[in-house]
């Protein structure tokens, strides 16, 4: 679990699907209102109370954002709708409005181009030739749409992309907007040519 202060009254928090699988809980449990998912919940304002002094008090939004075969994005922001009540809350209570979105991009962030040229060179030689490239702080980001990922499995994909990458725990939206698009399409095929 990485606890990331992005206001001061919003954080981002990043989870594996490792991190579930500790706490007992799979993927399609996530979206479920069951005990097991309210304790991972309390247990991650817990940690962004002691990470980033992020204190869950009062109504907060809640935003999660599924990865495949990645992990989930899950963005909380407090005091900041329009429903905001004038009640005294329970210290155990929280009010949450909750937005889930599955989504079915692909998106890693990479240290080095280095690491983006042997990446590239490992797919091309897998017959993968799409993606789109990025640069943002100094780093450099990866994003292929599930349809790109044929002929391979999506596991295998992400294995491979895990070896030279990370999953990138800023959102591609960030990215696209602050960034700079190096390569538009067919990245992988493009970095390929140039720099094999």
């Amino acid at each position: 679990m990485r606890v990331e202060r992005l206001t001061y009254n919003k954080i981002k928090i990043f989870l594996t699907f490792d991190d579930l699988n500790e706490r007992g809980i799979s993927k399609e449990e996530i979206w479920q209102d069951i005990p097991k998912v309210h304790q991972l919940f309390r247990d991650m304002m817990t940690e962004a109370d002691d990470e980033v002094g992020f204190k869950a008090d009062g109504p907060i939004a809640v935003e999660v954002f599924s990865l495949p075969a990645q992990g989930m994005v899950v963005i909380v922001t407090k005091g900041i709708n329009e429903y905001d009540l004038e009640e005294e809350y329970d210290e155990d209570y929280i009010e949450m409005q909750v937005t889930l979105d599955e989504n079915d991009e692909i998106f890693y962030e990479f240290s080095s181009f280095e690491d983006v040229i042997l990446l590239a060179n490992r797919l091309h030689s897998l017959e993968i030739k799409g993606g789109r490239l990025f640069s943002f702080n100094n780093h450099f980001y990866l994003k292929f749409e599930e349809e790109e990922v044929k002929p391979l499995n999506l596991d295998l994909f992400i294995a491979i992309l895990a070896e030279f990458g990370s999953s990138s725990t800023i959102t591609s939206y960030r990215v696209i907007e602050y960034g700079k698009e190096l390569m538009k399409a067919e990245a992988v095929k493009e970095l390929h040519r140039y720099f094999k």
